[in-house]
């Protein structure tokens, strides 16, 4: 059955604080809430998804509320469930942005834009990446400054941690890795339970001369 109204979101999201810019851009289905939204983003950056997250939409806080049990207290900020915010409750003719927040450690902050909101012509299940540069920073890394300084210590074989750095992210790093075929294996498998995620970024294939 064709689809006349609209059924997809094309999203822009980008890593903040790192230049040049770490960025995805996704389309999505426009049914999908934010517990789903969190999901994808996971999967279109390679996140490992350990570590808490939040949407902060105009001052309000979404996330997932079961993480959070004992976490918080009645005097903190009240936070509402992300599954109650589907995308399709977005005003459609304004221009919509706010932040996704994941590692309350490292404090990654994505900023997300709603670029349009169309019909497909067809139903399509999955979020899908249509484009996008460079890798995102290691798990677990440190946030913007403690990524600098990896990024100094791989670049530099004589660097005191170069060999430990190196072993840690799996033996090989590349900030401007970009995979297109590979980040949409990851996002179809976005939304299936206790899916394996790519720890690592893969390696090179030799090419034989």
């Amino acid at each position: 059955m064709p689809f006349n109204k609209p059924n997809m979101v094309q999203l822009r999201i980008e890593l903040l604080g790192i230049y040049p810019a770490i960025w995805r851009r996704v389309v999505i289905p426009l049914s999908w809430n934010l517990e789903q939204l969190h999901l994808a983003i996971q999967a279109a950056f390679n996140w490992w998804n350990y570590h808490l997250h939040e949407f902060n939409i105009g001052g309000l806080i979404f996330t997932d509320i079961k993480s959070l049990d004992g976490l918080l207290d009645s005097a903190e900020m009240q936070n509402f469930d992300e599954k109650t915010v589907r995308l399709q409750d977005f005003d459609p003719f304004a221009a919509v942005s706010f932040l996704y927040r994941y590692d309350f450690g490292d404090r990654w902050e994505h900023l997300v834009e709603i670029e349009k909101i169309f019909p497909a012509g067809v139903f399509l299940p999955n979020a899908t990446c249509i484009e996008g540069a460079r890798a995102r920073p290691p798990e677990d890394v440190g946030g913007i400054q403690g990524y600098q300084d990896f990024l100094c210590a791989l670049a530099e074989s004589s660097h005191p941690r170069h060999c430990e750095l190196k072993k840690w992210c799996g033996g090989y790093f590349d900030p401007e890795w970009f995979d297109l075929s590979i980040i949409n294996k990851d996002l179809k498998n976005a939304l299936k339970p206790a899916v394996r995620r790519r720890l690592y970024q893969p390696k090179p294939k030799r090419v034989l001369l």
